[in-house]
């Protein structure tokens, strides 16, 4: 034994190989693909600018910063389950007289969730209840929060085969960890006495704890048709509207205006094409086509 000790290797993958090859490595290890996608093009843009190496850097990081935080909010909205991305964009408020549109686009900034207060959405079927309701949980995902879609009858379904294969209880933590749990559909279908006892401790469970919008197309006082109970459905009313936004949206349908909007356009970009496609002659007055 002599004493000495073994110099210190470097990782295999550092000491060979160009800069290029080496950088592109370190970055995938690292987990910054998009400062390995633009670090070249940021470079001679920065090059071409007269930019000094500390903003260059930091045009990299912000990139890889923004990039990051939409697959992130990417992920978001694929675990949220939506069946359809749907933002206030494309949806016209004032197609719903009563709706209070102050309420929705205060609610669209989320704030009610940090406050774990709750929405429900009442109105006539095809009135765009779905809609806002999948506009404020994209809304939700872009603001950081998690959260859950699904239909009324789904998740009494959902809950009643977990109690089967005895998982009901890492469902019902899955749901009561979401920071947006949205039911939609609420009264399209009579729930079964256990059905609604599970839906019940779904509320219950986050009651308080996380916000919740659910959308029905029927006033509170016929929710027992589909609850079975008018216990269970003064206790569920009373935790569901203790801190809650209620949204009116009874009129026409909302559905029914859009397609029949889009209809009427059809029609009338058929005509137009129609009349483009036929000429009249001058010397006969026969109508010909173009």
């Amino acid at each position: 034994m002599t004493g000495k000790t073994a110099p210190d290797t470097l990782p295999a993958g550092t000491t060979s190989g160009t800069p290029q090859v080496l950088l592109a490595h370190h970055l995938k290890q690292l987990k910054l693909p998009t400062v390995l996608r633009e670090y070249d093009k940021v470079a001679r843009e920065c090059a071409r600018d007269g930019v000094d190496h500390p903003r260059y850097l930091l045009r990299l990081i912000e990139l890889e910063l923004i990039d990051r935080e939409r697959r992130t909010v990417e992920r978001r909205i694929r675990a949220a389950r939506f069946p359809a991305t749907k933002s206030f964009d494309t949806f016209d408020l004032a197609a719903i007289p009563g709706l209070n549109k102050m309420l929705v686009l205060e609610l669209a900034r989320c704030e009610y969730i940090l406050r774990r207060e709750n929405i429900i959405a009442l109105g006539n079927s095809g009135t765009g209840k779905t809609h806002v309701a999948l506009a404020l949980g994209l809304a939700a995902c872009q603001k950081g929060f998690t959260v859950a879609f699904t239909t009324a009858a789904a998740l009494v379904s959902q809950l009643l085969e977990a109690r089967d294969e005895r998982r009901l209880l890492k469902l019902q933590r899955d749901l009561a960890s979401v920071k947006l749990l949205i039911i939609d559909e609420l009264g399209y279908v009579p729930l079964s006495p256990t059905g609604a006892e599970l839906l019940f401790e779904t509320f219950s469970q986050r009651y308080e704890r996380g916000s919740t919008i659910v959308t029905s197309n029927l006033p509170f006082e016929d929710w027992t048709s589909v609850l079975g109970s008018e216990r269970l459905t003064g206790a569920l009313l009373d935790r569901l509207t203790h801190h809650v936004s209620i949204l009116a949206m009874n009129g026409d349908s909302y559905r029914l205006k859009e397609s029949t909007g889009r209809r009427r356009a059809a029609a009338t970009q058929a005509g137009a094409v129609q009349n483009q496609a036929t000429a009249v002659d001058p010397d006969t007055g026969e109508i010909t086509q173009a």
